[in-house]
């Protein structure tokens, strides 16, 4: 099989967010006058569900007993979460979250060999423009031919939908792509589209089910190894 593109995840994929996510939620909530207080062992549980607004309903309706929510619960999720985005993409832009080992290197080597790349995440599109502007210049959308992200979606991994966006706008079939992943949602969101998988883990995902990956790495450190793995013609 000869590949034609690579498909990307971004959080924990692309770089280690995960934290910056955490701390940007903590500081959204502190600014709305919320004691709600997420640590590292709560944060990993609430890593369940995927998607900001959808993991705050989450947290209130698995965590928060008792709660008594507004009126307008959604409008307020929405407005707590944009909140968030703000404080994420700040620290983003202070360049405070750098790419993870040999992933630059291997968006520079893929596109000069001709091989589409691709981003699926359930991340905003602000929280990635902000990430990959800092990490791999203003110019960083002439290395993506799809960018789906977001909401663009009704539902978010572990369903497979925005992988099937992904595919439809680069006329592609599964079997002609491989997608880079770090968790256990995406990877079943991956899978689910019939496209080979690769998992780089971290912090958060290392403990977690990979059934089905083509290769579990810690990172991609040793690119030349990873190439030999999944069989880039790099």
């Amino acid at each position: 099989m000869t590949i034609k593109a690579i498909i990307f995840d971004v959080d924990g994929t692309l770089a280690d967010t995960e934290d910056g996510h955490r701390r940007s939620f903590n500081k959204a909530f502190a600014e709305s006058g919320l004691d709600w207080e997420w640590d590292d062992a709560l944060y990993n549980k609430l890593l369940k569900v995927t998607g900001g607004k959808e993991r705050i309903k989450y947290f209130v309706s698995d965590f928060l007993t008792g709660y008594e929510k507004p009126a307008d619960f959604d409008d307020f999720v929405k407005k707590l979460h944009a909140l968030k985005t703000v404080h994420y993409t700040t620290m983003l832009g202070e360049g405070h979250i750098p790419l993870r080992p040999g992933v630059k290197q291997l968006i520079e080597d893929a596109h000069k060999a001709g091989i589409t790349l691709a981003i699926s995440t359930t991340t905003t599109p602000e929280n990635v423009a902000a990430l990959l502007q800092v990490t791999l210049g203003k110019d960083w959308q002439d290395y993506f031919a799809a960018n789906g992200c977001g909401d663009i979606v009704p539902l978010k991994k572990p369903a497979p939908d925005i992988y099937f966006w992904v595919l439809e706008k680069l006329g592609l079939d599964a079997a002609d792509c491989i997608a880079l992943e770090d968790s256990e949602n995406g990877i079943r969101s991956s899978l689910a589209a019939g496209i080979k998988t690769y998992v780089t883990t971290n912090k958060y995902t290392r403990e977690q089910d990979f059934t089905g990956a083509a290769g579990v790495f810690d990172d991609l450190s040793d690119l030349q190894g990873f190439y030999r793995a999944s069989g880039l013609p790099l």
